[in-house]
C-alpha cells in the first residue's frame, strides 16, 4: 500500500500540475477555509487527546497555522518568482537568477506534543513550494490525527496530499521508501533513525529535535516578572514543549526569592490545586507518565511533586539542586518538571551548559543588557529569548530550528517555503559581446587574468 501511495504521488508530480503557482494558491485558500470552519473541532480533538485547554490550543496551534496560511497565500507569488541577483563581472554580459523549484515527493512526520500545528505548518510550506506530500501524524493523538486525515481528504487529491496513520511499523515502512525530501519533528533518538534512513538515497532532511534548554537567571533579574514568564513558558502544554526551559541556572543569591515568586505565580495560574485546573494539560500517555515519575524519585521537590497515574497528572514541579548525573538531568525532560541549580560565577554556567549537547533554545533573564548579549553570543543554540521564554517561535520572520544535536534546518513563514524549495541557479548570457580571454589557447594570458582577478 505505502509503496503504491508514494508512486502515485511521484506520478502526479510528473504531470507538473503542482508547478502552477495559482493551482497551489487556490488549494491553500481552500485549506484555510476548511481549517477556520473546523477550528472548534480541532480544539475539541486536542482536549480529547490530552486535555489541552482551549486557550492554549488556539494560541499555540490553530492561530499559528491560520496566520501562517494567510501569510503564505498573500506572499506566495512573490516568493515563487525567480529572483534576480547581481551577476559576476567574469560573466559579462549576463543576467543571473535564482529559481525556486519543488523537490518532488515529500514525507512529513509530525509529533504528538503539538499534533495539529506541527503537522499542518510544514505541510503548508511543502504545498506552497509545489511538492506532493505524505503526512504521518502521531498515533498518540488519535482524535487530532483522525481529524487531520478528514480535513486533508476534503481539500486535496490523494495523489497530491495523503495522510498515512499508524505506529512505529508504519513509520519504518515509510522511511524505507525513496523520498525527495523528509521533514521530521520529534526526539533526538528518532531523528537519528530518520537521518540514517535518508542517507542511502542522499535525501535532504529537516530534523526539528530538542535538547536540555538552559534558562539563566542572573543577580539583576526582575524576579517577579521572571517567575511569571517562566511559569507560562514551562508549564504551557504541561511542559511538553521542545523549546520549554528544561532547567534553571540561577545566581545563588536569588534562589530563595525565586521560589517564593514561582509559588505565587503557579498558584495564580493554576490555583493551589492544579489537578483541578481547567488550564493545565495532562501527560500524553502512561509510558511518558512513568518516565517522568521516575525523575521525581529521591529528589527534593520544593514545589509540586504530586502525581496521579489514573489521570496521567503530574503537578507543576520544581526540584531543588538535583545532581547533574541524576535522572532528571540526563536528557530532555519534556514534562512539567523544572530543576533549579544555583551558580556562583560564569565558570559554573559554562561548565554546566557545555556538559550537554547544543540545545534547541536558551533563555537569559537579566536587566544587564551587556551581560545578556554576551551570554547569547557565548553559547550555541537554535534560538532563544532575553527576559522571556518560547516567544521567539511566534515570529514568522525568525527561522525556527536547532543546531548540532538539537536539529538540522529551519522553517517558519518564508523560511518554510525556502526549506521545501531547491534554489536553482541560472545565468543568462548575452550574445552581443564575447570576450576572448577565457578561451584556449592560453599563451600570453596568465598575467592578464591575474591582473583582472586582482581588480575584481
Amino acid at each position: 500500500m505505502i509503496p503504491q501511495l508514494v508512486q502515485d504521488q511521484k506520478d502526479f508530480f510528473k504531470t507538473r500540475q503542482t508547478l502552477n503557482v495559482t493551482y497551489r494558491k487556490n488549494l491553500l485558500k481552500k485549506l484555510l477555509a476548511e481549517l477556520i470552519t473546523r477550528e472548534h473541532q480541532i480544539t475539541e480533538a486536542l482536549y480529547q487527546d490530552f486535555k489541552k485547554p482551549e486557550f492554549e490550543s488556539i494560541l499555540t496551534e490553530t492561530a499559528i497555522v491560520i496566520q501562517d496560511l494567510k501569510l503564505t497565500i498573500k506572499k506566495l507569488k512573490q516568493w515563487a518568482k525567480p529572483k534576480r541577483v547581481f551577476p559576476s563581472l567574469l560573466n559579462f554580459p549576463s543576467s543571473d537568477y535564482l529559481y525556486s523549484e519543488p523537490y518532488g515527493t515529500v514525507l512529513v512526520i509530525a509529533p504528538w506534543n503539538y499534533p495539529y500545528q506541527l503537522a499542518i505548518a510544514p505541510l503548508v510550506g511543502a504545498i506552497a513550494a509545489g511538492n506532493t506530500v505524505i503526512l504521518k501524524p502521531s498515533e498518540l493523538t488519535p482524535n487530532t490525527s483522525n481529524l487531520i486525515n478528514d480535513i486533508i481528504k476534503t481539500v486535496f487529491k490523494p495523489q497530491h496530499v495523503t495522510v498515512v496513520q499508524g505506529g512505529v511499523e508504519v513509520s519504518t515502512k515509510l522511511l524505507e521508501q525513496q523520498w525527495d525530501y523528509i521533514f521530521f519533528t520529534g526526539s533526538v533518538n528518532v531523528g537519528k533513525i530518520v537521518a540514517k534512513a535518508a542517507a542511502p538515497n542522499l535525501t535532504p532532511v529537516t530534523l526539528e529535535l530538542g535538547g536540555k534548554n538552559p534558562c539563566i537567571i542572573d543577580e539583576t533579574a526582575n524576579i517577579k516578572l521572571t517567575a511569571k514568564r517562566i511559569v507560562w513558558g514551562k508549564f504551557v502544554n504541561a511542559g511538553q514543549t521542545c523549546i520549554a526551559p528544561d532547567y534553571i541556572l540561577i545566581d545563588e543569591s536569588r534562589k530563595g526569592a525565586f521560589y517564593k515568586a514561582m509559588q505565587a505565580e503557579m498558584d495564580e495560574a493554576y490555583s493551589t490545586t492544579p489537578q483541578n485546573s481547567k488550564d493545565f494539560a495532562r501527560v500524553i500517555n502512561k509510558k511518558n507518565f512513568e518516565r517522568l515519575s521516575k525523575m521525581l524519585m529521591d529528589e527534593n521537590c520544593v514545589i509540586g511533586g504530586q502525581t496521579d497515574a489514573d489521570n496521567l497528572y503530574i503537578a507543576p514541579t520544581l526540584i531543588d539542586e538535583p545532581k547533574l548525573d541524576s535522572e532528571v538531568m540526563k536528557d530532555e525532560i519534556f514534562g512539567p518538571i523544572l530543576p533549579v541549580i544555583s551558580y556562583k560565577n560564569e565558570t559554573d554556567l559554562e561548565r554546566i551548559i557545555l556538559s550537554y549537547n547544543k540545545p534547541l533554545s536558551l533563555y537569559v533573564f537579566s536587566t544587564n543588557s551587556a551581560k545578556a548579549k554576551q551570554l547569547m553570543q557565548q553559547f550555541s543554540f537554535g534560538g532563544g529569548c532575553v527576559n522571556d521564554t518560547i516567544i521567539h517561535f511566534a515570529n514568522h520572520r525568525l527561522p525556527f530550528g536547532g543546531v548540532g544535536n538539537s536539529g538540522i534546518g529551519a522553517y517558519h513563514g518564508k523560511h518554510t517555503f525556502d526549506t521545501f524549495s531547491h534554489k536553482k541557479a541560472v545565468v543568462k548570457k548575452g550574445n552581443w559581446l564575447d570576450l576572448p580571454m577565457r578561451y584556449a589557447p592560453y599563451k600570453g594570458k596568465v598575467e592578464l587574468i591575474r591582473k583582472v582577478l586582482k581588480w575584481l
